[in-house]
């Protein structure tokens, strides 16, 4: 899937905007490949995998493009 990243935390998480998809879906910074979370910026376009969690959906595998 690909999305455009909406919110970075202080707290090294994020939320992923997904054209079509009603909620963002939740990031952590331990599920980013190939860019760290300092070098991401709010609206930059990322692919992920979406998965289930306890807490509800959220994205997997995230990568800039």
């Amino acid at each position: 899937m690909e999305g455009t990243i909406k919110n970075l935390t202080d707290k090294g998480f994020g939320f992923i905007t997904v054209e079509g998809e009603e909620k963002d879906l939740f990031f952590h910074k331990n599920e980013l490949k190939d860019v760290t979370y300092e070098e991401l910026k709010v609206g930059d376009k990322v692919s992920f995998e979406k998965s289930d969690s306890p807490k509800g959906p959220n994205a997997t595998n995230v990568t800039r493009i």
